[in-house]
């Protein structure tokens, strides 16, 4: 491979990060054995703190891009569907899901574990056990880490052909499919070949590990070739082009073939799909619809004709596009429904809680949640709506107060350093606010504005010496880290 020493680190940088997304829009692996690799020397391409770094800039780019889903009950949702498979796949940690809200039927990973799941999938797929089975093919990609591979296998390309090909499959997945194809047809047809070739194999070998998590969770290993039988059907009635997730994930009368032998070695299980799985099907329905009129009509027809397989999900939607058009009160009826049926359902919980919230009822929002708080201080959902409700209100140190403790008992909960800096900005502590923001930041991929975060965090005046310790500590932490990173990408190192 031709080096460039002098290139500038940005330019290395985007190289990198393109080639990631590029290859992350073809799936994943997963090894619920943990056998060793022995033939590969994919883990020397990247050190972790260097995929860790690469991690944190995939995600600031995707959620440039695409409109990643902030919804802590549907975050809640997808995170644990998908943490339920790794652990049965004893695949470690630092596996982190979430949802895009586009019609788009696809799924991809990025480095670390950083599996992106379209809204269009989830109302694709029929039942609970093909979501997981596309999960399931997803971790099965990084547990193989088959993005390393790949990332080691274009080295072995000249720079040209690699850049071309890069931008060919991300600016054909994810912006425009006519400039992917003009920029494709400057790459070698062997070089694209090669490419071809290795995705295959990555494939085949996702679908076999994939199938054994399925499996090893409980859900129907049949789930995985059933699903792509029934996307290949449905392409016919598309225009010009299959779903995305066929273009992306290349399926062949063989792999499915494959995959059925493979899901016949556990034989047929049933699993009934969860209540969650309807609800959160119903929410990203409600989503898909860009008027709230439009879906308010559509769960009123379904609900008067009997049209939908879950009675309290379908509810559950309606209630969500009343309160989206601003009709509370008949959002709060829909509401008592569903807690009269299941009281400790957190969706219904926090649904109601928002009712009250945005139609002028909250003090009853915050009694509620505080009861729920209570019962499970440890959930994500409700704590969020609990501290916003709070911080409406004005109760800013309760807020405060209740949001570390949730930090404290969840350190790695990188969701809550939001709403944590909001909190300790409108308590008028100024090197808190600048502290977790610096975190936030951080997560979010964005690490020299984290940095200056810090500065001005140390730079209050008369900071409690315990704080400013802490925040010196970071601080020292980050500059490394991006001393580190100017070293490595200036030099051109891989």
């Amino acid at each position: 491979m031709q080096y460039c020493p002098r290139a500038s680190r940005p330019r290395v940088l985007w190289l990198a990060l393109a080639l990631l997304i590029t290859l992350a829009a073809n799936p994943l692996a997963a090894d619920p054995y943990q056998l060793p690799d022995f033939g590969s020397s994919a883990d020397t391409v990247l050190s972790l703190a260097d995929q860790r770094a690469l991690a944190r800039a995939f995600m600031k780019s995707v959620r440039k891009a695409l409109p990643v889903i902030e919804d802590p009950v549907l975050d809640a949702y997808i995170q644990s569907l998908g943490q339920e498979l790794v652990r049965s796949a004893n695949a470690g940690g630092g596996y982190h899901f979430f949802l895009i809200n586009q019609p788009a039927v696809n799924a991809f990973a990025g480095p670390s574990g950083q599996i992106g799941v379209f809204a269009g999938l989830v109302l694709a797929a029929e039942t609970e056990n093909e979501l997981a089975a596309v999960l399931a093919h997803e971790i099965a990609h990084v547990s193989q880490k088959h993005l390393m591979r790949s990332f080691e296998a274009q080295k072995r390309m000249a720079v040209p052909a690699t850049a071309l090909l890069i931008a060919a499959a991300l600016l054909g997945a994810q912006v425009d499919s006519q400039t992917g194809m003009a920029a494709m047809a400057g790459v070698q047809a062997m070089a694209v070949q090669n490419q071809i070739n290795f995705t295959r194999d990555n494939e085949e070998e996702a679908d076999r590990l994939g199938i054994d998590i399925l499996a090893e969770a409980g859900f129907n290993p049949f789930a995985m070739p059933g699903f792509f039988e029934s996307l290949g059907r449905s392409s016919r009635y598309y225009d010009n082009s299959a779903p995305e997730f066929l273009r992306t994930h290349p399926v062949t009368t063989n792999r499915i073939a494959d995959a059925l032998a493979r899901a016949e070695q556990y034989g047929l299980r049933q699993r009934a799909d969860s209540l969650e799985f309807h609800l959160a099907r119903a929410n990203l329905r409600q989503r898909s619809y860009s008027g709230a009129q439009r879906a308010v009509e559509r769960f009123e027809s379904t609900l008067a004709s009997g049209r939908y397989r879950n009675a309290l999900a379908e509810r559950y939607g309606y209630a969500l596009a009343l309160l989206r058009a601003g009709r509370f009160d008949a959002a709060r009826a829909q509401a008592k429904q569903l807690l009269e049926a299941r009281p400790s359902q957190v969706e219904f919980i926090v649904l109601d809680a928002n009712i009250d919230i945005e139609g002028g009822q909250l003090p009853r929002a915050i009694r509620n949640l505080k009861s729920a708080h209570g019962l499970d201080p440890g959930n994500w959902p409700i704590t969020h709506a609990y501290a916003e409700a709070l911080l409406k209100a004005g109760r800013v140190s309760p807020a405060l107060s209740m949001l570390e403790a949730f930090h404290r008992r969840r350190p790695s909960f990188a969701a809550v350093y939001g709403l944590l800096a909001d909190a300790a900005g409108r308590s008028g502590n100024k090197a808190k606010t600048y502290g977790y923001r610096a975190e936030e930041l951080y997560y979010q991929g964005d690490l020299e504005p984290a940095i200056r975060q810090l500065e001005l965090a140390l730079r209050v005046p008369n900071v409690d010496y315990h704080l400013a310790s802490k925040l010196q500590v970071r601080l020292d932490a980050l500059r490394e880290e991006k001393a580190s990173e100017k070293k490595k990408w200036s030099r051109g190192d891989d």
